[in-house]
């Protein structure tokens, strides 16, 4: 489970870590740090393959970063206490995206089938300690 919180840095590494954890919840700076950096990685990839015509780079990124990209989508709707079966909504043009997009926005639901939220599963081992 990730942190309340967390930097781009380790958005990423959470984000290449979990490449097929469909299960569990992701915070919004998580999804929005590892979007960021798919997209520029994109942009970086598809400018420099263009200037040197291989267009066969972008799409060896497009495939290492598709399934990561949907793990993390399925875990941030669980954050928001809704089934990754949303994630089909994708399918109306334009609407169905700008629907999911207001989705994964909103902040962290409370403690769901998916799991406690992250502020609150940090909280819960410093309040054991100090029981004791």
């Amino acid at each position: 489970m990730s942190p309340k919180y967390v930097g781009f840095g380790e958005a990423i590494s959470l984000f290449f870590s979990n490449y097929v954890n469909f299960k569990g919840r992701s915070t919004r700076s998580e999804y929005w740090y590892a979007t960021l950096f798919t997209c520029i990685l994109s942009f970086v990839v598809g400018f420099i393959g263009g200037l040197i015509g291989i267009d066969i780079l972008a799409y060896i990124v497009s495939l290492a970063t598709f399934l990561p990209g949907l793990a993390i989508s399925f875990r941030r709707l669980h954050d928001t206490g809704r089934s990754a079966w949303w994630l089909l909504l994708c399918l109306i043009p334009l609407v169905g995206a700008i629907i999911v997009i207001v989705f994964e926005c909103q902040p962290s639901g409370p403690e769901n089938k998916w799991g406690a939220p992250a502020a609150a599963a940090e909280e819960a081992p410093s309040q054991l300690t100090d029981a004791q």
